[in-house]
């Protein structure tokens, strides 16, 4: 990736956002765009003409979208659509208007169908029913990403999608209510310990299968992704590991250090029985993963606590 180039960050103040902006200034670069919501509503589509016509950066990470967990996919479906169809749309037509020549849009693993095969390929995509609890947020993610190959196609700009599995880490949202099940886990294994309770109840069964991504590696690829030349319209980005939301539960209770027992709550939803990424496309040009599950839930705990000591936390939208 060229560092003298100007990046325009969306969702810079999101988890993944920030990320990536991290990831940037690490490699040196210094042309860094940024906008709060306030300063640009991405859903306004003359906003976002205007800014892109004003501000014209040479490369776009599109990470902004309305996110959240089962609890709050399910509860909103619509809005998870219509508000994230129409980031993408916006965003993708604005770039191209001020000429952008390459643009990243990071989608999410939820887009391919609820029985996929494992692990789950790239030409899975739109081979299935999806699921149902954030078929919103999936239908939105699968049209920004559809919006960048035909895009490409048609107009010969390189705008790409990757499309990351459940992810973790620094900057995360701790909404236990709203909110993914690893953070959420986080933040009830820690009110369990400092408070004493007995127990800490859980959604589902614990049987799911899943993957995990901490952010920073997301963020090391999609700067990778950004240094190749002809990349492929879509590619996976995962760690290649599952486990069961039952065992990730015991490792976030040993990294917290509670006591406290769990407690399944099986009339919530699991939500998709099993969620494993291949990121063997991706691998083949050379990235890998650098920080396993156990180390990443562990600094991550610590950042949660240094969070909330100071003030500087997310705990809802």
């Amino acid at each position: 990736m060229d560092t003298k180039l100007s990046y325009y960050v969306a969702g810079h103040r999101g988890m993944v956002g920030s990320a990536v902006v991290r990831a940037l200034q690490r490699r040196g670069c210094d042309r860094i765009l940024t906008a709060t919501h306030r300063e640009l509503d991405l859903t306004d589509q003359a906003a976002t003409r205007a800014w892109f016509a004003a501000n014209k950066p040479d490369v776009a990470v599109i990470a902004a979208a309305r996110v959240g967990g089962i609890g709050a996919n399910s509860a909103a479906n619509a809005t998870f659509l219509y508000e994230n169809v129409m980031i993408a749309a916006n965003v993708v037509e604005a770039a191209f208007r001020a000429d952008v020549g390459r643009l990243l849009f990071l989608g999410s693993s939820c887009i391919y169908p609820r029985l996929a095969p494992q692990p789950i390929p790239e030409d899975a995509l739109l081979t299935g029913p999806l699921e149902k609890t954030n078929e919103g947020y999936a239908l939105a993610k699968i049209s920004g990403l559809k919006l960048c190959e035909f895009y490409r196609r048609d107009f010969g700009v390189c705008y790409h999608a990757l499309m990351p599995t459940n992810l973790y880490g620094t900057g995360d949202n701790y909404d236990v209510v709203g909110g993914h099940v690893l953070p959420t886990m986080i933040r009830k294994f820690e009110v369990a310990r400092t408070t004493g309770a007995p127990e800490v109840a859980l959604w589902g069964t614990g049987t799911p299968l899943r993957e995990f991504l901490h952010v920073d590696d997301l963020a090391e690829a999609c700067l990778y992704a950004l240094g190749l030349d002809n990349p492929p319209d879509l590619m996976n980005v995962g760690s290649g590991r599952e486990v069961t939301i039952r065992q990730l539960a015991e490792m976030i209770r040993t990294a917290t250090g509670c006591q406290a027992e769990i407690r399944w709550d099986a009339s919530k939803p699991d939500g998709t029985p099993r969620k494993l990424c291949d990121s063997s496309l991706l691998r083949s040009f050379g990235w890998a993963p650098k920080i396993d599950l156990e180390e990443g839930i562990s600094r991550t705990v610590a950042e949660y606590r240094a969070a909330l000591a100071s003030g500087d936390i997310r705990l809802g939208h």
